[in-house]
């Protein structure tokens, strides 16, 4: 089990509403400035978290709206309270908590009868008026994927099913607690962020994974192109109030958001209000999809540690996989 499930006997399931305009309410009051570190830049140093309840891409049924009236709004967030003290925690994680809320019945399809945790250990998530947190491409969803990418999908799902754990390879590098992707988009699950700045780094500390991004700022260039690493190589730099953080050099079994070797990702941080901070993160990579896409999430500032990410490699899959291993043995001796 992991740490911020453990949390629940403080915080137990509820839906905060949090309109963009009260997001960035706080930034709109003249009496407040952006504070700044003893060397002169923005101070985005904190604990920061991503429990959004906005789902990734713009839910089909909502076609061209990108976001929900007040009415819509509250009308959803009655919809969650009827059924959110009954439901098991993973048809509450990530883009479900939403999908459900709308009727979407192709999220209705959660194993609740095998092992899985309730939903009183969850946070609390948090929802505005969008309906995705794509706003690029403007039709919230994520771009066509190209030929190449498609053929390399297929040919991983083809080998993924005929060879599901003939060894440790076959398994997830997230199964394996080797790697889990930095930074982490989705929400509701060890979705907490953890920012130092000294006058030439940046260190973002993230607790899915325990992944630690240091960030130089000193303009030094990419290492070599032949270094490749899971999380990529990141430089930054300091535009007005905003930081900006630009990856390259991932490894190609890194995959981050089903991207080759070749994804370039820029990031931008901009606190916009004393407790939130604006993430924005574009993805570009033109062997992977046909254009680029950026998703914008509102970071929270929270009194909330970060907890070790204790992984077991192999977790519950393990002996499912063992069990299955020895099924397969006795009917082969069977016949």
């Amino acid at each position: 089990m992991h740490s911020r499930f453990l949390v629940g006997l403080v915080a137990a399931v509820a839906l905060v509403v949090l309109t963009p305009a009260q997001a960035a309410a706080q930034a709109d009051d003249a009496s407040w400035t952006v504070p700044r570190t003893p060397f002169g830049h923005p101070d985005l140093q904190g604990i920061w978290s991503n429990n959004s309840a906005t789902p990734m891409q713009r839910p089909e049924i909502l076609a061209d709206r990108s976001e929900l009236t007040e009415e819509e709004l509250a009308q959803l967030q009655q919809t969650v309270a009827e059924f959110r003290d009954n439901e098991q925690a993973g048809d509450l994680l990530g883009d479900r908590l939403f999908q459900q809320a709308l009727g979407n019945s192709t999220y209705n399809d959660f194993d609740v009868i095998t092992g899985n945790y309730n939903a009183f250990w969850l946070v609390e998530r948090q929802l505005d008026n969008r309906t995705s947190l794509i706003v690029d491409p403007p039709n919230g969803r994520f771009p066509p994927m190209t030929p190449a990418a498609q053929q390399r999908a297929a040919e991983r799902q083809a080998y993924v099913r005929d060879h599901p754990s003939d060894g440790p390879e076959d398994r997830t590098l997230g199964d394996r607690c080797l790697h889990f992707g930095a930074p982490r988009l989705g929400a509701g699950y060890n979705s907490y962020f953890h920012i130092l700045q000294t006058a030439d780094h940046v260190t973002i500390l993230q607790e899915m994974g325990h992944e630690a991004r240091v960030i130089p700022l000193d303009g030094r260039p990419h290492v070599d192109d032949d270094i490749r690493l899971w999380n990529g190589n990141a430089r930054g730099r300091w535009e007005g109030e905003t930081l900006v953080v630009e990856t390259a050099n991932f490894s190609p079994q890194a995959r981050y958001q089903g991207s080759s070797e070749h994804l370039r990702m820029v990031e931008r941080f901009t606190r916009i209000a004393p407790g939130t901070i604006r993430h924005e993160v574009t993805l570009d990579d033109p062997t992977t999809w046909t254009q680029p896409w950026t998703v914008m999430i509102y970071l929270r500032q929270t009194e909330d540690p970060l907890f070790e990410y204790a992984c077991h490699e192999g977790n519950y899959a393990m002996p499912g996989i063992l069990a299955g291993a020895r099924a397969e043995e006795a009917a082969a001796g069977s016949e």
